[in-house]
């Protein structure tokens, strides 16, 4: 399934101008440590799949969903069964300023159990099979349906995480305090300021948001701003000290060393990488 890697970058080959690729694997095979710029939607249909995503393990059973954000490090292990594996280019909702509220539901791993959310699960099941079912028979507007449906599931997901449906009351607090980073990431945000905006204990504040995310804050806000970085990156124009400093890094080891910590190369090779992919879908 893995056409071109070099290194740990795979070079996703979204042909004929399409923005999703859609994969009905039955492949019996483990796929290495890699990363590519696509957000990667895995559905098993017959038997679970192991997937390792920036050292965090997941058991993806039957009707369970795992979305893999686009630069996440992961490997997958299969055994005799069948999946379906969809890969969306980045760019459809990265370059879209309307999407804005989705970004940072795509900055970690979502894990969504058919045994603990029978709802959702059976929900966004139903969207890929119809995703499936389009790809498979492609028609006029086929491309602008898929994408349509895929924004739906991710919207659906999004709500979720957020908490509509949930009773945590600390919900709506916590969002806002998403929206602030969204908005502020590229300034100088510390966590005291952070629990002070949401009305918290430092201490209390930090165990609520690892709880939502399933990471520190130090990570998430690292994470969003290396991704930042990529779109950044990937202009010519732009120098590596500009983009670290756009994003909100003070220093340029810091940026160096953070981002080789996400991507496993440096801004550099991460350029280069990226012109490589550029040259090979042109």
């Amino acid at each position: 399934m893995i056409a071109h890697l070099e290194g740990e970058f795979e070079t996703v080959d979204f042909s004929e101008n399409r923005c999703v690729l859609l994969y009905d694997n039955v492949e019996s095979e483990d796929y290495p440590l890699h990363w590519h710029n696509a957000v990667e939607i895995i559905l098993p249909l017959v038997n679970p799949i192991k997937a390792n995503c920036e050292g965090t393990e997941y058991e993806v059973c039957e009707r369970d969903i795992l979305i893999i954000p686009a630069g996440t490090l992961h490997s997958l292990s299969t055994r005799e069964g069948r999946r379906l594996i969809l890969l969306a280019d980045n760019r459809c909702f990265a370059d879209n300023p309307a999407l804005s509220d989705l970004r940072p539901m795509l900055d970690s791993p979502v894990f969504i159990s058919h045994f603990e959310d029978r709802e959702l699960s059976s929900q966004l099941c139903a969207l890929l099979t119809e995703i499936y079912t389009l790809y498979s028979g492609w028609k006029d507007m086929a491309e602008t349906y898929i994408y349509l449906k895929l924004l739906t599931l991710l919207v659906r997901v999004m709500e979720y995480r957020s908490g509509s449906g949930n009773e945590d009351a600390y919900n709506e607090n916590f969002s806002a305090v998403l929206r602030y980073i969204e908005q502020n990431y590229t300034s100088p945000i510390t966590l005291d300021e952070l629990a002070d905006k949401a009305g918290y204990s430092k201490y209390h504040f930090s165990r609520m948001f690892k709880k939502h995310c399933r990471t520190s804050f130090v990570n998430y806000l690292n994470r969003r701003r290396v991704r930042a970085a990529e779109l950044l990156l990937v202009n010519e124009d732009i120098s590596v000290t500009e983009a670290a400093m756009q994003v909100g890094f003070s220093s340029l080891s810091t940026f160096n060393r953070v981002f080789r910590e996400y991507k496993n190369c440096t801004p550099t090779e991460f350029r280069r990488l990226y012109r490589i992919a550029n040259s090979a879908d042109g």
